[in-house]
């Protein structure tokens, strides 16, 4: 059985803007970073006449390549923080490494920031999120704060081995996290983490990984997004698969969860919340509070993609329809090869009917995201593989 239409889940608790109820919209939004996030908002950007400003450290970004407005500076100066704050209406982000405190300042300066600091932190900071979540009786795994190797033993001993090791900051794509198997291994992991504490939590028996994506505007305004599962290899998401073939009631329990959560922590703009589905229920794993790889589906696979939504959301527009626009759509992201640049393969991924091909601008080398490929169809099995047939065939694979 498989999820219902989005309307069936969101509609009730659905919540529409008040008329003159929004601030003054100048329709330009500075975001720190400029990377393909930013590349693909300021691709819906263009389209509802809005100025984006990226933050980029460098002139060869994939958002400045493709034409973005650039200020070059670092996310870490407050300095040039503050210099992108005068260049828009509302900061944003497409990443999460931001000091914390340099946002905190902005707001005091009266700088407009979508998420606020306070919402960006629990997609900063996995201990954080971890506690804040559970205070406010959200579903999250079973997690101690560690940083010596008593209490590391001590937890596993309660859980048992494996334990699953964070860095509370600063991870993404499978970095900064550890399966520990056994005591010699926890000393190794708490020698490195030099002092700093470790977020521990069980290792749990997944059935699947899933995520659903929620945008909430600076007036409350909320808009749902179907479920989607994740295919995860190497610690890192390959396949986005929308809808996810999950039971209807699962997927409208996880709907309801994030619709929730945006409300609790007040998020503003487009938050991804990734979720396990286990033999004991769902499982809160992580919050991104940005435009997020699991929404990518949603360019070609929606009537508002997640891209032009955050911009909406952030400017305090009206939000657009999250409907499906085909009954079931397949995302593969393109991963870099020992095959070279997958530019120079771009005509045999095109000869596959269907296939929408992103490629981000970005310097190939093994391991790196350099674009996505998706596809709409009528049903999952042949969308998928073509899917991966075409991302298969810009990565210089066999099918």
């Amino acid at each position: 059985m498989t999820q219902p239409a989005i309307s069936d889940i969101a509609a009730p608790e659905a919540e529409p803007a008040r008329a003159g109820n929004r601030p003054g919209v100048g329709g330009r939004v500075g975001m720190v970073g400029a990377g393909q996030l930013a590349r693909m908002t300021h691709q819906a950007a263009i389209a509802l006449g809005i100025r984006l400003t990226v933050l980029a450290v460098s002139e060869d970004e994939p958002a400045v390549l493709a034409g973005a407005r650039c200020l070059t500076g670092s996310p870490d100066s407050l300095e040039d923080l503050a210099a992108l704050a005068t260049e828009c209406e509302v900061v944003t982000f497409d990443h999460e490494g931001v000091d914390p405190a340099h946002l905190e300042a902005l707001e005091e300066q009266g700088v407009r920031i979508a998420p606020p600091a306070a919402a960006k932190l629990l997609a900063q900071d996995k201990l954080h999120a971890r506690r804040t979540l559970s205070e406010l009786g959200f579903p999250v795994p079973d997690f101690a704060a560690v940083v010596s190797i008593g209490e590391f033993e001590q937890f596993a001993a309660m859980h048992g081995w494996p334990v699953v090791a964070k860095a509370p900051r600063g991870g993404y794509d499978g970095r900064g996290v550890w399966i520990v198997e056994s005591r010699d291994q926890a000393r190794q992991v708490i020698e490195a983490a030099r002092g700093e504490a470790l977020l521990l939590e069980p290792m749990l028996e997944i059935e699947r990984e899933i995520a659903v994506i929620v945008a909430r505007s600076t007036v409350g305004e909320k808009a749902l997004y179907p479920v989607v599962e994740t295919v995860q290899r190497d610690a890192m998401c390959r396949e986005i698969l929308a809808p996810a073939p999950i039971e209807a009631a699962l997927a409208g329990e996880a709907g309801r969860m994030a619709l929730e959560m945006a409300d609790a922590i007040g998020s503003t703009g487009v938050m991804a919340v990734e979720l396990f589905v286990t033999p004991d229920g769902l499982i809160v794993n992580e919050l991104a509070l940005r435009p997020h790889n699991s929404g990518h589906w949603s360019i070609e696979g929606c009537v508002t993609s997640q891209f032009e939504q955050h911009l909406r959301a952030v400017l305090g527009l009206p939000l657009g329809s999250t409907a499906l626009t085909s009954p079931s759509v397949a995302t593969v992201n393109v991963v870099g090869t020992e095959s070279g640049d997958p530019e120079s393969r771009l005509a045999g991924a095109l000869a596959i009917d269907g296939a929408h091909v992103h490629l981000y601008g970005k310097e190939s080398r093994p391991g790196r995201k350099l674009g996505h490929v998706t596809v709409c169809g009528d049903e999952p099995g042949p969308t998928r593989r073509a899917a991966r047939a075409a991302a298969q065939a810009l990565e210089g694979m066999a099918a």
